[in-house]
C-alpha cells in the first residue's frame, strides 16, 4: 500500500514539473525572431512602370508597407483596392505603399490599366524574389507584406492576403498619436 502512495506521488509530482516546464516555455520562448535586415532592401534600385530606376533610398525613413505581388495571384489583386485606400488614408502620416510585382513589365502595365492603384509599383520578374526572400519570405509565398518602421526595422510580415484592418492594426503601433 505505501509502495502504490509512493509510486502515485513520484508520477503526480512528474506530471506538475511538466506542466510548469511546459508552461514556463510557452510564455517565455527560449529562440526570439531572428531581427530581419533591410539593408539590401534600400540599396536596391528596381524600375517602376515607366521602365525608370527607382532606388529605394529614397524611402528610408518613412513607414513603409511593402507588398510583393503579381499580375497572375488572384490573391494579391485582391488586397489592391485595400491597399491603395491605405495609401490614401496614411500618406499624410509619413506612410507610404509600394507594390513589387513579381513580373514583367508589359504585363504589369496591362493589368493597371484595368485596376490602377493609389500607390507606387515598382518591378523587377526575378531580383524581387530574391529581395522578398531577404525579407522573410522563405516560402516564396505571394502576395507576401512586410511593414518597415520609420528606423529601417522589420515590424510585421504577412504571408498571404491582407486586409485593410490587418494592417492598420500593425500601423497604428508606429503613428505618432
Amino acid at each position: 500500500m505505501l509502495k502504490k502512495i509512493i509510486s502515485f506521488s513520484a508520477y503526480l509530482i512528474v506530471i506538475v514539473v511538466l506542466g510548469l516546464v511546459i508552461r514556463y516555455f510557452a510564455y517565455n520562448p527560449v529562440v526570439s525572431q531572428p531581427q530581419i535586415n533591410t539593408a539590401a532592401f534600400f540599396s536596391s534600385t528596381l524600375i517602376d512602370t515607366s521602365n525608370v530606376k527607382t532606388t529605394l533610398e529614397q524611402y528610408r525613413g518613412k513607414i513603409i508597407v511593402l507588398n510583393f505581388w503579381a499580375t497572375w495571384c488572384p490573391p494579391c489583386r485582391e488586397e489592391m483596392p485595400e491597399l491603395s485606400q491605405l495609401q490614401t488614408a496614411y500618406k499624410d502620416k509619413n506612410v507610404v505603399v509600394i507594390g513589387v510585382a513579381i513580373d514583367e513589365l508589359a504585363t504589369v502595365n496591362e493589368y493597371l490599366q484595368t485596376s490602377p492603384v493609389s500607390y507606387p509599383i515598382l518591378l523587377s520578374e526575378n531580383e524581387n524574389m530574391d529581395l522578398a526572400i531577404q525579407l522573410g519570405n522563405e516560402q516564396g509565398v505571394l502576395p507576401y507584406t512586410v511593414i518597415i518602421d520609420a528606423n529601417g526595422n522589420v515590424i510585421d510580415t504577412f504571408l498571404g492576403r491582407i486586409t485593410l484592418s490587418l494592417l492598420e492594426k500593425s500601423l497604428l503601433k508606429l503613428i505618432p498619436q
